[in-house]
């Protein structure tokens, strides 16, 4: 162990060694003087250093781990944009002096500036190596900088990285400042005490005894108490009690701005943990944050036998509004989602839930008073029913809803991680259910999600191996039973599990994404299907119209017009033989946007149909405001409508409600001759259904335009 010789001791030897040898004290007291000088110095300019490099890592490694999180989504989609605004934010921050975005071979995406002159060039300065080369955070020092490095991760992936250069030099003026003035009033103390000495040798012991006395009290302990408080603030422990002093000498001046100087170091702390644990936009908690709450009401829950609920809330299409109306757009959604949660959860949950947000669109919730469950189910209820009604933004109205997930501690897990992950299972159930509804997590969840996973994996690729086939169903003329048409029907005949029904991968594939690849497929091989019916028919006869089904997904994306032209223009297909349905819940959920779509389609030549109209709560208002050729009765109205009087009227008054605005009526689902008639005697347009025609294919349907036998 180090000795350490403390102020007290050396002046104790100084006053033993001025009793054998006035002359020799002299010189020694001198030298222990330039010593203890040099000692005081050192310690305080240690003390202040170790504290502020100490403080300044702590905010430099916290504040580069959340921009590095902050980072993840913007590189993954590589959102420049939003990377710009992440660096030009931190770049304003008070003692940075550079921040840096990379990508994973150590070339800058961005630097936090407007033009961004760095971009593209490789990092080659002397830090650049360990920064590029960290696979964590990672700390680097000059005399003047501080570079902190940390990788952008996503899962097991890493996208690139970020560096953020905290100025060294702007806390040290104060401290060179207070040593210098420290050193010279030790200097002048030592000139003055050496001159007293000297003119008063005979008195050196009875004053070596007072001055010791002196020098223990005023100084040796504040400078001890100063030493032991920087400590202190060192090891994080800001709200340690700091030395006061009244005393109006330079010592009195160290001792007050060593506290002006931990309150700020402690200010400074508390903004750091506040940008650390909130969310920028909202207000809210964030992930972080969250996060430790829940792992300290799971340790402080476990063993006592009371539940915890963890909500799971993630909002039903936001993509769309981030694509249709703008990233400002969507921030005004979610500030508006957040506050109407916030006031539910306030309402609901009881004064110890929490809420955050735990990124992008979703948000989480806390609840662990009184009855655990019944209390969840109020407030998923009612988070499913506030979050439904329409918003306003930016002077339009938009229909958003919410899939809630519900998972119970410790029921359905004893961690806080797989809580998270039960929760998030449950959510997704929700939204396979139909979205806007709440569900709670069980372990069958688990299964299906996995045979869910399963099917999806399956489906990829499966129109390449021919497992995915197009059929059509005839549409029929009304009045007189006359081929018209047909809608084209995907089946899928997997190579192990034999026919998977349309209502189970049709919703994989809308869920997944993968009905954007398929249905441009779909449409193109039914354009070109098309095209060899009008190949087969004679000359003079009607053609006849391709009716091909486009999902809310497609419809949201933007891409639809373009990819109906290519369709029609590769199958050499007159427009006016390809109609397109859609659901009427699809259309209705942005009216603006659709009826835009809409009218670029039907400008073509295509016709457009509402499929399923019946079912979407529309009415008459939106078959005005939306530009549509035809609607589709929903086969639910069919079906009863021989033995239920109210399915009769409403499907009469369908019927009666197009006609005057001009619109083709199609029965779908006729499966007796009765409805066929009924259908008939209220003058519906078209129909189709089983008693009419299976679904055929291509060479069945054929054969069925030429009047050859169809295989039944």
């Amino acid at each position: 162990m180090k000795l350490r010789i403390g102020l007290q001791a050396q002046f104790f030897a100084m006053v033993g060694l001025a009793v054998l040898v006035v002359t020799a004290l002299m010189v020694l007291f001198w030298m222990r003087q330039q010593e203890a000088q040099v000692a005081v110095e050192r310690l305080s300019r240690q003390a202040t250093d170790e504290v502020l490099d100490a403080n300044l890592r702590s905010r430099a490694e916290g504040t580069v781990v959340q921009l590095s999180e902050s980072l993840a989504n913007p590189l993954y989609y590589f959102d420049l944009d939003a990377v710009g605004t992440i660096a030009q934010s931190m770049l304003r921050q008070p003692g940075v002096r550079y921040v840096l975005v990379f990508d994973a071979d150590g070339n800058v995406l961005h630097d936090g500036t407007q033009d961004i002159p760095s971009y593209g060039k490789r990092m080659d300065d002397p830090l650049a190596y360990g920064a590029i080369g960290s696979r964590e955070v990672h700390v680097q020092l000059t005399d003047e900088i501080m570079d902190v490095s940390a990788p952008v991760m996503l899962g097991e992936g890493r996208l690139g990285g970020v560096r953020i250069g905290f100025d060294r030099i702007q806390g040290r003026g104060f401290q060179s400042e207070a040593i210098d003035t420290l050193r010279d009033q030790v200097r002048a103390l030592g000139d003055r005490q050496l001159l007293a000495i000297l003119l008063l040798t005979a008195a050196l012991l009875a004053l070596g005894g007072v001055l010791l006395a002196l020098i223990q009290r005023g100084m040796v302990r504040p400078i001890a108490q100063l030493a032991d408080s920087a400590r202190a603030i060192e090891g994080g422990r800001f709200d340690t009690e700091l030395p006061v002093s009244r005393r109006q000498d330079e010592l009195g001046d160290l001792i007050r701005a060593f506290g002006r100087m931990s309150q700020s170091v402690a200010r400074h702390d508390r903004e750091i943990r506040r940008m650390a644990y909130t969310d920028a936009l909202t207000g809210l908690a964030n992930r972080l944050a969250f996060r430790e709450m829940l792992d300290a009401r799971v340790l402080r829950l476990n063993g006592v036998g009371r539940q915890l609920a963890l909500l799971f809330a993630d909002i039903d299409d936001f993509k769309r509004i981030n694509d249709s109306l703008g990233h400002d757009a969507g921030d005004e959604v979610l500030l508006q989602f957040a506050q109407r949660i916030s006031n539910a959860v306030a309402d609901v949950g009881g004064p110890e839930a929490k809420v955050a947000r735990f990124g992008g669109d979703e948000f989480v919730i806390l609840v662990d008073q009184g009855d655990v469950r019944q209390t969840a189910t109020a407030l998923a209820e009612r988070l499913v029913s506030v979050l439904a009604e329409p918003l306003t933004v930016q002077g339009r109205q938009v229909f958003l809803g919410t899939s809630v997930g519900v998972t119970l501690f410790p029921d359905d897990a004893a961690g806080a991680t797989a809580l998270l992950k039960n929760g998030d299972v449950a959510m997704y159930q929700a939204k396979v259910a139909g979205k806007n509804c709440y569900r709670f997590y069980s372990r069958a969840m688990n299964e299906a999600m996995e045979r869910r996973m399963h099917l999806e994996h399956e489906l990829r690729g499966a129109w390449e191996r021919g497992e995915l086939r197009v059929v059509y169903q005839p549409v029929y003329r009304v009045a007189d039973r006359a081929l018209v048409g047909a809608e084209a029907l995907l089946r899928w005949r997997h190579r192990e599990q034999g026919v998977i029904a349309p209502s189970v991968f049709i919703d994989v594939a809308e869920q997944s994404g993968l009905i954007e690849v398929i249905g441009p497929q779909v449409m193109r091989a039914a354009c070109g299907d098309a095209r060899r019916w009008s190949d087969a028919r004679r000359p003079g006869d009607m053609p006849l119209f391709v009716s091909v089904n486009v999902s809310p997904r497609q419809l949201r994306s933007g891409d639809l017009a373009r990819v109906v032209e290519a369709c029609l223009r590769d199958a050499g297909l007159a427009a006016s033989q390809l109609h397109i349905e859609l659901t009427e819940t699809a259309v209705i959920s942005d009216e603006a946007h659709a009826g835009q779509l809409l009218s670029r389609l039907r400008a073509l030549g295509v016709k457009v149909w509402l499929d399923d109209f019946g079912t979407g709560f529309s009415g008459l208002s939106h078959l005005r405001r939306v530009p549509v050729d035809g609607v589709k009765i929903d086969r639910s109205f069919i079906a009863d409508a021989l033995r239920d009087p109210d399915d009769l009227a409403l499907t009469s008054a369908i019927i009666a409600m197009a006609h005057s605005l001009g619109i083709t009526v199609v029965a779908e689902g006729v499966e007796q001759e009765g409805q066929f008639a009924l259908l008939r005697e209220r003058r519906c347009d078209l129909a189709q259904g089983y008693w009419l025609g299976h679904p055929l294919e291509m060479d069945e349907f054929l054969a069925l335009l030429l009047g050859e036998p169809v295989a039944s």
